[in-house]
């Protein structure tokens, strides 16, 4: 989110957007940010999962990953973020409009992410143009821009947050019980900081 809200220009002309590209001819990676995301709870971080259908063992395409709907994780997911988030300040302005997405029943992962993606952008205030790329792109090939596909991993530490100079606090719902929590959700920015988002993201 940091990188998209770096990459819109502000000029006399008007507003410049970032130009976003997802890979949907990528092959789907296990155990990555790519069905899940972590947040703050009670009990400390949480990681949040989207199930998924696997079409055998061969590579599949990320676009033709489908949700899995044969356990009910939307209700289950729906519960755990409401549990973390309900005192903070802006949970009530967004969340309706985020169970909505996430109950909408998207049939590919790709189309949840890209509907959560445009929903997070647009709270927050990114002017960004999402796109799809039009086949897979080869790592190191810089047609599409900066590639951030793998430098975010929940298995590997990363330093872009401090390269970024946003490595600092903002205010977190469990704050007093576990300090302040980095690498998060983006939903746990947006319901502790709702506007201020933006000026978080934007700070280097």
């Amino acid at each position: 989110m940091a990188a998209i809200a770096e990459g819109f220009i502000l000029s006399d002309d008007g507003v410049k957007p970032s130009c976003v590209w997802i890979d949907s001819g990528e092959h789907y990676i296990k155990q990555t940010w790519r069905n899940r995301c972590r947040i703050a709870s009670a009990a400390g971080t949480e990681d949040l999962r989207v199930p998924v259908v696997h079409a055998g063992g061969g590579k599949v395409p990320v676009g033709q990953v489908r949700v899995d709907y044969s356990t009910p994780w939307v209700t289950r997911t729906l519960r755990a973020i409401d549990a973390a988030y309900c005192s903070s300040a802006f949970y009530l302005y967004y969340c309706d409009e985020m169970a909505a997405i996430l109950a909408s029943k998207f049939e590919t992962l790709l189309e949840l992410n890209t509907a959560l993606l445009r929903f997070f952008l647009n709270k927050i205030g990114i002017p960004a143009d999402v796109r799809l790329t039009p086949h897979y792109v080869m790592p190191g090939d810089a047609s599409f821009g900066e590639d951030f596909r793998e430098r975010i991993h929940p298995k590997r530490p990363d330093t872009l947050l401090q390269d970024w100079g946003l490595e600092k606090p903002y205010f977190q719902v469990f704050a007093q019980k576990y300090g302040f929590q980095p690498n998060l959700s983006v939903m746990d920015l947006l319901f502790n900081e709702g506007p201020d988002s933006m000026l978080y993201l934007r700070r280097r």
